[in-house]
C-alpha cells in the first residue's frame, strides 16, 4: 500500500519507514511496539500506509503502573482495529528489586514481553518509535551519569540483543519529535498523553522540559551534535567489544556463564574491566558502575588466582558476583541472602499424574523432564526407576527451599546427605544448582545433576519390571 505524501512531515516520516521496510525480506511481517503515545501512533500509522495492514502487528505491554493503564489498552486496541491491524497485548509485573529503578525494571519487563510476543508469532523484526529527541536525551543522561562508551553510544538504529528473537529497528531515530507531532496533527491521529511524562522528578522528564528548551535557544544544532557523539562512541565501543570477544575466547567457561579466575587476572586492569563489562552484557545484566566493577576486580586480585574466594561477594541489581574453585560467576541473590547457592528464586510448583508421558515441559524452568525407556541413550544426569514408583503418586516439580537431603548410595543403611554438600562434592557451580526438584508425592525422587534419591526406591525390585530413565534437558539458549 502506498500513500501520496502531501506535506514535508509526510515525506520525512514515510520515507524513513520505507527505508527501514526496504531492509527486510519482501512480505515479512513487522511488529510495532505500540504504547499509544504520539510517537508509536505515528510509527504504526505510517507502517500501515507504507507496508500495508496485513504485514503489521501492533504489540502493547500493560505495565499496570498507571491508574489509566486499562484505558490505554482499550485505546490501543481500537486504534489498531481502525486500521485493520492485528493487535496483541501482554500484562507484566514490574520488579521492585533493590538497586533497580522502576523505569529500568519497566523497560526490561516491556522488552521481554515484546520479544516473547514476537517469538510466538514468528515475527523477526520489531520496530520501536524512538526519535532524535529521545536519542539526544539519552546521550545527555549518560554524560551526566558519567557513563562509558557503551552508554554514550545510546540507541542503535538497528540491533539484535543477545537471546532475543526479533531484531529491534528504530525507523524514526533521525526525525525530531516536532516532525512526528506535525504528522500526527495533519493526519488527525488520536494518541495517549501519559501523565508521568510531565513529572520532572524523573531525570529524563527534567531534561525534556527544563534543559533541552534552553539548549534549543542557545545551541540549536545540539541534537545533531549529540547524535554524532553517539555514533563516534558506538564506533569506539565496537572496537572494545571486538577486543572483549577475543578475551572471552580465552577466559570464558561453561558457555560464557563463568570466567576463568586465572585468565581474568592475567589481563591488566583496563582490559579486565572491559571484559567484565562485556561479559555482563552478554548475560543480560544491568551495567554496573566503574566504582563497583573496580572494587570487584580489586577483591578478585586480593584473593589470588586460586579463586578460593568464598568470602567474595559483590552485590549488584539482585545478583552477586562470586568466586569458587577457580571460576568467577554471578548468582541470584542480594546482601540479605546467605552467600551461597541457596539464594535461588522460587517458582510455582507444577504437578503431573504420570501415565507414561515421554516429556514434561516446564516453561518456568526453561527446560523439560524426559522419561525414556531404560535402554535409551544415557544423558548427562540419568537414572532408572521402576514404572510402579513413578505411578505411586502425583509427580511435582519444586524449587529448592534449603535443607533437602537424599541418598545416592544403593546401600540401605547409607546416610542421606544435603543437596548442598552433594553439589559441592561434585563441583557443580551455583548457577547449575537452580534446577527443579522432582518429587513423588511428598518424597524427593530425582535431582538433575545428582540423580535418583535411592531412599524412595523399594528394597527389592522386580528385574522384569519396565524401567524409565529420567533426564533433565535445559532449553537451548540462542546467543
Amino acid at each position: 500500500m502506498t500513500s501520496t505524501a502531501e506535506t514535508p512531515a509526510d515525506r520525512l516520516v514515510l520515507e524513513a519507514v520505507g527505508f527501514s521496510l526496504s531492509a527486510i525480506p519482501a512480505n515479512a511481517r513487522i511488529a510495532i511496539a505500540f504504547s499509544g503515545g504520539v510517537d508509536s501512533s505515528v510509527l504504526l500509522d505510517a507502517a500501515v500506509h507504507v507496508a500495508g495492514a496485513s504485514r503489521c502487528v501492533a504489540l502493547h505491554v500493560h505495565h499496570g503502573l498507571s491508574a489509566h493503564a486499562d484505558t490505554w489498552l482499550a485505546h490501543c486496541e481500537a486504534f489498531a482495529q481502525e486500521r485493520r491491524v492485528e493487535f496483541a497485548a501482554e500484562r507484566v509485573e514490574v520488579s521492585r528489586d533493590a538497586g533497580v529503578s522502576v523505569e529500568a525494571a519497566a523497560r526490561d519487563a516491556r522488552y521481554r514481553a515484546l520479544d516473547e510476543m514476537c517469538a510466538s508469532r514468528g515475527v523477526a523484526t520489531l520496530w520501536l518509535a524512538q526519535h532524535a529527541d529521545d536519542q539526544a536525551e539519552t546521550v545527555l543522561l549518560q554524560l551526566l551519569r558519567g557513563a562509558g562508551l557503551a552508554g554514550l553510544a545510546a540507541m542503535a538504529p538497528e540491533y539484535l540483543p543477545a537471546g532475543a528473537s526479533a531484531t529491534r529497528v528504530r525507523p524514526l531515530l533521525h526525525l525530531l519529535r516536532a516532525q512526528l507531532e506535525q504528522y500526527a496533527s495533519e493526519r488527525a491521529l488520536r494518541w495517549i498523553d501519559d501523565e508521568s511524562n510531565a513529572d520532572t522528578r524523573y531525570a529524563r522528564n527534567a531534561l525534556r522540559h527544563e534543559v533541552t528548551p534552553a539548549l534549543t535557544v542557545h545551541f540549536p544544532g545540539f541534537r545533531d551534535a549529540l547524535a554524532r557523539t553517539a555514533a563516534h562512541a558506538a564506533s569506539a565501543q565496537r572496537l572494545l567489544d571486538a577486543l572483549a570477544r577475543m578475551d572471552m575466547e580465552e577466559a570464558s567457561r561453561d558457555e560464557g556463564r563463568a570466567l576463568s579466575h586465572d585468565a581474568l587476572l592475567a589481563f591488566d586492569d583496563d582490559r579486565a574491566l572491559n571484559l567484565l563489562r562485556y561479559w555482563m552484557r552478554t548475560l543480560g545484566l544491568v551495567a554496573a558502575s566503574s566504582a563497583r566493577l573496580g572494587d570487584a576486580l580489586r577483591q578478585l586480585r586480593e584473593i589470588g588466582a586460586a579463586g578460593e574466594g568464598h568470602g567474595l561477594r559483590i552485590d549488584h541489581a539482585g545478583q552477586a558476583l562470586r568466586s569458587y574453585r577457580g571460576l568467577v560467576y554471578w548468582e541470584a541473590g542480594d546482601s540479605s541472602d546467605p552467600a551461597d547457592e541457596t539464594a535461588l528464586a522460587a517458582r510455582a510448583v507444577s504437578e503431573l499424574a504420570w501415565q507414561g508421558e515421554s516429556i514434561w515441559r516446564l516453561p518456568q524452568w526453561r527446560g523439560t523432564f524426559v522419561f525414556a525407556h531404560a535402554d535409551a541413550a544415557v544423558g548427562e544426569a540419568d537414572a532408572t526407576i521402576p514404572v510402579s514408583v513413578l505411578q505411586r503418586a502425583v509427580l511435582s516439580a519444586r524449587s529448592r527451599s534449603g535443607g533437602e537431603r537424599m541418598r545416592t548410595s544403593d546401600a540401605p543403611r547409607a546416610p542421606s546427605r544435603t543437596l548442598k554438600n552433594l553439589f559441592q562434592e561434585r563441583a557443580i557451580p551455583a548457577w547449575k544448582r537452580d534446577v527443579p526438584l522432582l518429587y513423588i508425592g511428598g518424597d524427593l525422587l530425582f535431582v538433575p545433576g545428582l540423580g535418583v534419591n535411592r531412599a524412595v526406591l523399594p528394597e527389592k525390585i522386580d528385574e522384569a519390571e519396565p524401567r524409565v530413565r529420567i533426564v533433565w534437558r535445559e532449553d537451548l539458549l540462542i546467543a
